[in-house]
């Protein structure tokens, strides 16, 4: 059976944290092995929300070293920068032409925003993101997509296009699937278990970030909300009408954490009930710090001992590689809609 081509990203738009890590990075290392594999730093999509210049650029490099530092190997997948690889926007572009209004307003992304603020303070960017994000998985014949449950309307808006252009204009894209993750494929808010772990979250105690420090994240932890009474239950029970994919439950902080501590320690959630029968949450919370303190030392040395200068080189020859891969693509698009 021929490798399976496999795309994934990452936006560079500033913290990244323990629930990008477990939601995405650590299945990356997984399928890295037996997939053709490419990742992307996805700098265009974070310019659909304002950035500072210096800031973005910083960011960009720090999300290469975290994807390097994590365990992704150049050498077995292409790393490379969404804007290094200018047939990402030509795409984009003729995508949005056969794409309509309609569906882009019911992405969810913007659908939310737009409930939150009027539409003319949104850019034309944000309801576009999806023909971009699609665009960048067409692209290279990517089959296989590794997303969080939240993006899969994405990916479904993506197997659209493919499909409705070849009906169009004859066979071209490969209809990719989306690959979810069954466990933690979404980490919840430490303050908030209803809600996704974001790195634009309002309060720092939501998210560990993978650059905290031992006493930062030993604060966050005591912080974390936990659900009522004492004792360490895994409960997957409804939790009140919230609809919070598979995550609803009716300890859904408590369940929220020892997902955490399992992905970082291997260990099944029945088998981390099973070490604190008799046991309170602040034995619970002590043993978590550490685990996620274990994680990250090691990981934290890692992307200090990767040079800015290594990052380029990675960067570049990622992108040489993902570019002689587009220019095929995009030739055989522009002969196939009668471009010249």
């Amino acid at each position: 059976m021929a490798t399976q081509r496999l795309f994934s990203g990452i936006q560079p738009s500033g913290i990244v944290h323990i629930g990008n890590y477990l939601g995405a990075i650590k299945n990356w290392v997984a399928l890295q092995s037996d997939h053709d594999a490419i990742f992307c730093v996805v700098d265009l999509h974070a310019i659909t929300v304002p950035q500072k210049p210096e800031e973005l650029r910083r960011n960009i490099i720090n999300t290469a070293r975290m994807y390097l530092a994590a365990g992704i190997d150049p050498h077995a997948a292409a790393i490379f920068v969404q804007s290094h690889v200018k047939e990402h926007t030509e795409l984009a572009w003729i995508l949005n032409t056969i794409a309509k209004v309609t569906e882009l307003e019911r992405m969810t992304q913007f659908k939310d925003k737009s409930q939150r603020e009027s539409k003319e303070g949104i850019n034309a960017g944000l309801l576009t993101y999806p023909t971009l994000m699609a665009a960048d998985i067409l692209l290279y014949d990517t089959q296989v997509v590794p997303v969080g449950d939240d993006q899969v309307q994405h990916v479904e808006l993506t197997r659209t296009l493919a499909r409705r252009f070849n009906e169009k204009f004859g066979d071209t894209f490969v209809v990719p699937e989306a690959h979810v993750q069954k466990e933690g494929k979404r980490i919840m808010g430490l303050d908030d278990p209803t809600k996704k772990m974001s790195k634009s979250a309002s309060s720092v105690y939501n998210y560990i970030a993978l650059t905290d420090d031992a006493d930062t994240v030993s604060k966050k932890i005591k912080k974390a909300v936990t659900d009522s009474g004492n004792e360490v239950v895994y409960s997957d029970g409804p939790m009140r009408s919230d609809p919070v994919s598979d995550y609803g439950s009716s300890k859904p902080a408590l369940r929220n954490l020892i997902n955490i501590y399992s992905l970082l320690s291997d260990k099944s959630p029945q088998e981390i009930v099973q070490m604190y029968k008799g046991r309170g949450y602040a034995d619970f919370k002590g043993d978590l710090t550490d685990v996620i303190n274990d994680f990250l030392a090691p990981l934290q040395k890692r992307m200090a001992d990767i040079s800015d200068a290594d990052i380029l080189d990675v960067l570049k020859d990622g992108a040489e590689k993902a570019h002689a891969r587009a220019a095929e693509k995009m030739e055989k698009v522009r002969q196939r809609i009668g471009l010249v």
